[in-house]
């Protein structure tokens, strides 16, 4: 395993860091359990979780996700071991209604139900990395490429919402901050708050990044480079998309897109495009095309982890062995070839 700094603290965190949004839904406690054993075992030093897990969220499985990972922490006592991210839910009237009636936001009220049930969730005293999974204000993210003002609500100020988290991390309830589904101007506001008024600096940014979805690269990386504030990239394989198994219309059972189908976001005829365009180049160099994606993502200077799901432990194999695989100069150019000409289809 590979290991990188988390933002500019003295945290080393897994290059691979393991996803758990599937469990509570499409994966059993058991199957958790047996994942993150593996992982563990791997060098896997990093789990990334949130209150709205598992995924679709419902009410009825709200926060079970954090339960399981809890579990497995007290069962196994690897606590002081993993570094542990989790986040709280932004706005989002409805379709989360059974989350603070949907009307989250980043203030000492809403901060503080939701930070306060995921530590006694997850059954720890400190989450090292406490995030912002969605900004309160209208902007571009969930699958939005271009910028469009709408009404919002009065959002709460930068200052009051890192001054929050400092109060947190001086009582000891969380390490470090971070942000998610970001702008580079979002980014840089928070940044900016943090540098001006002595508060706490944001270390990473939890956005798409794929081959499908390189949008991160205008604007965002060179902030995540230049401010040691590291890209933490999920859904690298565009929700299973890049492995090829949904090409020509291809739905297997059990798998993501054939239990929801809704999630459309990877599987417009663009998309299926350009991930033949991949999944050929893959093979073409004997590589297994999931593998290329994530060693893709892996190697990107601007990026701290891969965050890695699985529903089966075949997967997650593979998923983590994508660590050891580094991508020829041919095999790098033929990527970006493919990418000029279809560039984005899934933002």
């Amino acid at each position: 395993m590979q290991y990188r700094k988390l933002g500019n603290t003295d945290i080393e965190v897994s290059v691979i860091c393991l996803g758990t949004m599937t469990w509570g839904e499409q994966n059993t406690r058991a199957e958790a359990f047996e994942q993150m054993d593996y992982a563990f075992a791997r060098g896997v030093n990093f789990f990334d979780t949130a209150e709205l897990y598992p995924i679709p969220p419902r009410s009825a499985t709200y926060g079970q996700t954090e339960v399981v990972i809890g579990d497995w922490l007290k069962k196994t006592g690897n606590r002081e071991r993993v570094v542990l991210a989790s986040k709280i839910a932004g706005p989002g009237v409805g379709w989360i209604d059974h989350i603070r009636k949907g009307r989250t936001r980043f203030n000492r009220e809403h901060l503080q139900a939701a930070l306060d049930g995921s530590l006694r969730r997850l059954q720890v005293d400190c989450i090292d990395l406490y995030q912002l999974h969605w900004p309160e204000r209208n902007t571009n993210f969930f699958g939005q490429l271009g910028f469009e003002p709408g009404d919002e609500d009065e959002l709460t100020p930068v200052a009051e919402t890192l001054g929050v988290l400092q109060e947190f991390v001086q009582a000891g309830k969380i390490r470090h901050a971070g942000l998610s589904n970001e702008t580079p101007w979002g980014i840089m506001r928070f940044l900016q708050a943090a540098e001006q008024l002595d508060l706490p600096r944001v270390v990473t940014v939890q956005n798409p990044y794929s081959l499908l979805n390189r949008s991160y690269e205008v604007g965002a990386a060179e902030v995540s480079w230049r401010e040691h504030c590291g890209l933490l990239a999920y859904s690298p394989l565009g929700f299973g998309v890049l492995s090829g198994k949904y090409l020509n219309g291809a739905r297997p059972p059990g798998t993501r897109l054939t239990l929801y189908p809704d999630y459309t976001r990877y599987s417009s005829a663009a998309a299926e495009t350009a991930t033949a365009k991949y999944v050929e180049l893959a093979r073409s160099f004997g590589l297994d095309s999931a593998q290329m994606a994530l060693a893709f993502a892996n190697s990107r200077p601007f990026l701290t982890s891969t965050i890695v799901g699985a529903t089966s432990m075949e997967q997650l194999r593979s998923n983590i062995a994508s660590i050891d695989i580094e991508l020829s100069a041919e095999v790098l150019e033929g990527i970006q070839a493919i990418h000029e000409a279809h560039p984005n289809p899934s933002p």
